[in-house]
């Protein structure tokens, strides 16, 4: 069984065939999908996200302002995420946090809408996901600050689709985060990525897609499916020389720990 941690299955690149896509997730044994509701929150996104996890039992959900809309974030945009954040499907607050790559919104205001969902993710018992992209020491600082040492240890959270330097990884891991590794981890470019890979605990280890961006090798180019998770896996499970069904259980239970979720029995 394997869970991907990270999707975007309300997007409209699954219009045309979103029921099959989470069909073939099923049939490849992905028993739980993170739908990352509030990626585009700002743009109307929020609610479809969310009807996804209501049709589904094996779809939760996250909630929250990406940094590329930083500058949308108001008090109405506000309410709306803490409504939002007591729907009972809703497990987790993200994804948040700083891209300094494209900056999008100037990363004052990237910043400033970064702490303040720090803040009130604190006051919902919510993990968060945290996005970082070029931005590796003002997420570090933003975290020990706002999160860490306001007790957001205890609660924990991913920093999503990996790409950084072993430096983020181990000051992610020291305040309690969990690693996530999405399909770059198999591109044929990605080895100092591969290095960080084989240094991150297991205890703290993550797959997921971030579909429908990032396709793994052998699908690169394509548009990326929750099915395709078990390529990373593949990938970590010889990075970790075991077996992809341990790196399945071994994800699957940290997945389920960090959001206190219910075991499932692997006979």
């Amino acid at each position: 069984m394997f869970i991907d941690s990270h999707a975007h299955l309300d997007v409209p690149n699954y219009d045309a065939d979103r029921a099959e896509v989470i069909a073939r997730a099923r049939a490849a044994g992905i028993e739980i999908m993170l739908e990352i509701a509030g990626s585009d929150v700002g743009k109307g996104s929020l609610a479809p996200g969310l009807k996804l996890a209501e049709e589904h039992s094996f779809i939760y959900a996250a909630i929250g302002l990406h940094p590329h809309e930083a500058s949308l974030y108001d008090e109405t945009l506000e309410q709306t995420l803490i409504e939002c954040s007591r729907h009972p499907k809703v497990i987790g607050w993200g994804e948040i946090g700083l891209d300094y790559y494209y900056d999008n919104s100037p990363r004052d205001v990237q910043q400033r809408a970064f702490r303040r969902q720090l803040e009130l993710a604190l006051e919902r018992r919510l993990p968060v996901i945290i996005h970082t992209r070029d931005a590796e020491d003002d997420t570090i600082g933003i975290l020990q600050e706002t999160w860490a040492n306001a007790g957001g240890a205890e609660i924990g959270g991913i920093i999503h689709c990996f790409t950084g330097t072993q430096k983020l990884a181990g000051a992610a891991i020291e305040m309690g985060f969990h690693i996530s590794f999405s399909g770059v981890v198999t591109f044929k470019t990605a080895e100092e990525l591969r290095d960080v890979a084989r240094n991150v605990p297991m205890e703290r280890l993550l797959i997921e897609t971030d579909c429908p961006f990032l396709a793994p090798i052998p699908h690169r180019g394509k548009r990326n499916e929750p099915a395709f998770v078990l390529e990373t896996a593949r990938k970590l499970a010889e990075l970790k020389q075991t077996s992809v069904e341990q790196i399945g259980r071994i994800t699957s239970g940290n997945f389920r720990r960090l959001f206190k979720l219910a075991e499932v029995r692997v006979d």
